[in-house]
């Protein structure tokens, strides 16, 4: 029974060690690989509370997490206010305030 004990830990460790157990994802987390499954997650939730820190994430300089994020708001929202992701930042920036505005409505 102790050998058999040792081993479970054992092999928790190792995958701890190699990466195979994550920690919960968020959208606010600053690194792409976690926000952008934290994204997907959040949508397929239906999680609302999640809109004001993708709002935010519109502003992102990785093209990817912007993807996602307006992909998501699509979903979440059925808005996209004119938001292009790969536009530049002068050229997103009306359609992320507009984004801004409709969410101080909403409280």
């Amino acid at each position: 029974m102790i050998r058999h004990s040792t081993g479970i830990l054992l092999a928790a460790g190792v995958l701890l060690a190699a990466g195979c157990a994550h920690a919960p994802r968020s959208v606010a987390d600053p690194d792409p690989a976690a926000k952008i499954p934290a994204i997907e997650t959040a949508v397929r939730r239906d999680d609302q509370t999640v809109v004001p820190q993708m709002v935010k994430d519109l502003d992102s300089d990785d093209p990817a997490v912007r993807l996602y994020t307006v992909e998501g708001l699509r979903k979440l929202t059925g808005r996209d206010f004119g938001y292009r992701y790969f536009d530049d930042a002068d050229h997103r920036k009306p359609a992320v305030e507009r984004w801004k505005r409709w969410l101080a409505s909403r409280t």
